[in-house]
């Protein structure tokens, strides 16, 4: 029998989700003590919004609270209680925005599973987290569910509270391994950026993220596609309906790059597929007439003269930034390997590569540091890359500097 069963048969799944109820949970944790365990469900998948359906706290003292947020609303209450205490999360970038659209917005954090990357972890997931240290196995069969589902099922009741249940306890060893491999600064930097972070917006021309946009080539297809992403995204948000499930991106995709030029053609589409392709086919046709009568035709790419190019064409296009990039790569990747963290958390990619495209003149570990800074890395990166990323980049500008011979 898996854990989550076990967790079942001992009951106490009550969901918070009356005044009264609320209450109570709110003398509990003001009556408990130390950190606070903390994570929601969402329905991603399965609706336009990023809500959270359901609220799990674990505080020792207090045991486990299960919040419908749908039946109470705003949990403000709750921030006034244990706004100033440590909260615990796994992944807190993905909770953070629909907590904080429930008034609950943490000063103080610790992330299990940026923890967990700080300190070299092969796996991060939670329930290989939980293994490792505690030993304990978890039954994670709800992750993807339908939690705006009502009544919630005791079976994911149980996944939910054993989400929180455990992770204090993760927490206090992953916090000593930090203290242990002298990490445990940097993870409070990495901690406190993340709440700094501005999360859930929407960029620009989202629907350039459409899945295989980059196969169409014609400014005409790019417009089709435009007014198709627009027009479900509109449908998904009016019904709170995953964009997907009307009709996926590969579906999209298809119909650009067939270019039907009626609605019958459109229907014959096999490609076509979802289960609102056909039950609104004439807004599907709507936006494609749209699309193929627009004189507001998009670029393949936005135009941006400060844009910098992707940096597999740097080779052919800018072979000093190329050998600057490549250098201080190689330095990252040996010196991310020595102190037992993905090359990524030392510093992400991005960063490197802007930082190599323009870097700041002369170049020294000075200059390279405020440049990320700006950039927006933290104290602890900087602190171990800058003079490492400058000398690379003072070898690869004198390797690409051709000698200027006299009288040639």
């Amino acid at each position: 029998m898996g854990l989550d069963a076990d967790r079942l048969k001992a009951g106490g799944l009550e969901v918070i989700e009356t005044e009264e109820q609320l209450q109570e949970a709110l003398q509990r944790l003001a009556a408990g003590t130390g950190p606070v365990a903390v994570d929601a469900e969402r329905a991603s998948g399965y609706r336009y919004s990023e809500r959270a359906y359901l609220v799990q706290l674990y505080r020792r003292g207090s045991g486990t609270l299960l919040i419908d947020p749908i039946a109470t609303g705003s949990l403000a209450r709750l921030q006034d209680v244990i706004g100033d205490e440590e909260w615990i999360f796994h992944a807190a970038t993905q909770d953070l925005t629909c907590l904080r659209e429930l008034d609950l917005d943490p000063s103080l954090i610790f992330d299990t599973e940026l923890a967990a990357r700080l300190l070299g972890y092969e796996r991060v997931g939670l329930g290989a987290v939980i293994e490792r240290l505690l030993g304990i196995t978890l039954e994670k069969a709800h992750s993807a569910a339908d939690w705006s589902t009502r009544p919630l099922p005791e079976t994911w009741l149980a996944y939910a509270a054993l989400d929180v249940e455990l992770l204090i306890d993760v927490r206090d060893q992953l916090n000593q391994e930090l203290q242990d491999a002298d990490k445990l600064d940097a993870a409070r930097e990495e901690f406190a950026d993340i709440l700094t972070r501005e999360l859930g917006a929407k960029k620009p021309d989202a629907w350039r993220r459409i899945g295989g946009i980059s196969r169409l080539r014609s400014p005409r297809a790019l417009a089709v596609a435009r007014e198709l992403w627009l027009s479900r995204d509109e449908a998904a948000r009016s019904t709170d309906t995953a964009p997907g499930r009307l009709f996926p991106d590969r579906a999209l995709a298809a119909v650009a790059t067939a270019m039907p030029r009626s609605r019958g053609e459109l229907a014959r589409l096999k490609e076509f597929t979802g289960r609102a392709s056909r039950t609104q086919l004439d807004r599907w046709w709507a936006a494609i007439e749209r699309g193929l009568t627009t004189e507001d035709l998009p670029p393949q790419a936005p135009r941006d003269p400060e844009r910098m190019p992707h940096h597999r064409q740097w080779e052919q296009r800018a072979p000093e930034a190329d050998r600057r990039l490549k250098l201080a790569r190689e330095f990252l990747v040996a010196h991310a390997e020595s102190l037992q963290m993905p090359v990524e958390n030392l510093l992400t990619p991005e960063l490197l590569r802007r930082a190599a495209w323009k870097p700041r003149q002369p170049v020294s570990a000075e200059a390279v540091a405020e440049h990320l800074r700006e950039l927006g890395a933290r104290a602890w990166q900087t602190s171990e890359v800058a003079q490492g990323i400058a000398v690379a980049f003072v070898e690869a500008d004198q390797l690409t500097s051709a000698p200027t011979v006299e009288g040639s």
